[in-house]
């Protein structure tokens, strides 16, 4: 059954505070507590980018357990306006959603433009994806846009570089960082926490000068991006045991657009506590199904005749009440229901894979567990080749 979320009167009200609750190695368990309620993590976030997440209710998602999720400011900024949400009462009204909220700055999606973008020191010029229209960012007004939202966690502007071109990530280390200043000195909302972004490629010694930096600046959170844009697991999980020592033990730390079952698992041992990603809501609309075995297509011919569930002993309502079979046949026939159902199944397991892992980590079995998990979950060769790239492209397109 999904973890109980407290949602008491004192837990609206209350600082944000962050207790480590216990250990195992570099992994833990610890509480986030924000005005909207607590939140236990390792945590992962759903992504609703437009203010939704596609296909699912409020309701849904709080039945299935999700104790936090993650809007972008970029977004909502181009449509339907900071201004217009802060006018009918905030995001969480307006979405009906009164559980916490995380709003990413968009500065992964401004600069994602390319050709439709010009950085400078004080900000970034771009133009709408939506119609062409031009806009600035700064990181005073990238603020300014997340306090009218009023989501409980915002990130500042920042800027993610191609991970291995070193002059490249040095120069967005150094505006980063610069940004990082303003936006702290803008913030002026007591009850919205701004984390700070850790920038630097895949070199340890920016890493670490970016976290240092960051670290000085006293911020009640730590995010690290610019990972997932190419690079391969290895030099992500290098970078991560390259930064992560740099960061306080008592403040959690986010790694930004990473939600695969396998790198969460490989994240939480090397200390990360926050997750999002938009992968298992994005491949659920493809056909595609996370299974402790691997992710299936449910599209395959192979399903035709599957009376099985998705997953066996699965207790999501899809795998409670619906075969391979009949799901395929959603998908086949251009029905909103498999849709539907397939995103219900994806969160499922990853909300119940992030309680197993909590689980583990209290009893003191969380490398046992990381070890059988990724012993039977299984990646395809095609798979492996293209999970970053299609997790960066993915990315981009936003949930």
């Amino acid at each position: 059954m999904p973890e109980a979320q407290q949602q008491s009167d004192a837990s609206r009200t209350a600082p944000f505070t962050f207790t480590v609750e216990a250990t195992d190695g570099a992994a833990r368990v610890g509480v986030l507590t924000t005005p909207h309620g607590d939140i236990p993590t390792p945590v992962f976030m759903p992504v609703g980018t437009q203010a939704t997440v596609k296909t699912m209710t409020p309701h849904e998602l709080v039945d299935l357990g999700v104790h936090i999720i993650l809007s972008n400011a970029y977004h909502l900024y181009l449509r339907p306006g900071a201004d217009l949400i802060a006018e009918l009462g905030g995001l969480h009204r307006f979405m009906a959603w009164d559980r916490p909220i995380l709003t990413d700055s968009g500065g992964f999606q401004v600069f994602s433009l390319a050709h439709m973008r010009k950085v400078d020191e004080e900000g970034v010029t771009f133009r709408s994806h939506i119609d062409g229209s031009l806009h600035r960012f700064t990181p005073e007004r990238v603020v300014h846009t997340q306090e009218l939202l009023g989501s409980d966690i915002i990130m500042p502007l920042d800027i993610c570089p191609e991970p291995a071109d070193r002059a490249q990530v040095e120069e967005a280390v150094r505006i980063t960082n610069r940004w990082a200043v303003r936006a702290r000195e803008a913030h002026s909302r007591p009850d919205q926490a701004l984390f700070g972004i850790v920038q630097g490629g895949i070199f340890p010694d920016l890493r670490a000068k970016a976290a240092r930096f960051l670290v000085e600046l006293d911020f009640p959170g730590y995010a690290i991006g610019g990972l997932s844009v190419g690079e391969t697991k290895e030099e992500m999980y290098a970078t991560l045991e390259a930064t992560i020592p740099h960061l306080p033990d008592d403040r959690p730390r986010y790694l930004m657009g990473v939600g695969t079952p396998e790198d969460i698992i490989e994240a939480v041992a090397r200390g990360v506590d926050m997750f999002d990603c938009v992968l298992p809501t994005r491949v659920a609309r493809n056909g595609g199904l996370l299974t402790h075995e691997g992710r299936i297509n449910i599209r395959n011919a192979r399903f035709a005749r599957d009376p099985n569930p998705i997953e066996p002993g699965c207790s999501c309502y899809a795998c409670q009440h619906f075969s391979r079979a009949y799901i395929r046949h959603l998908f086949k026939a251009g029905e909103i229901l498999g849709l539907r159902l397939a995103t219900i199944h994806n969160l499922h397991f990853m909300l119940r894979l992030m309680e197993r892992v909590r689980a583990a980590i209290r009893a003191g079995e969380f490398q046992d567990f990381r070890e059988s998990f990724l012993a039977r979950y299984r990646i395809s060769d095609q798979e492996a080749r293209h999970r970053n790239k299609e997790a960066y492209r993915a990315r981009r397109r936003s949930s």
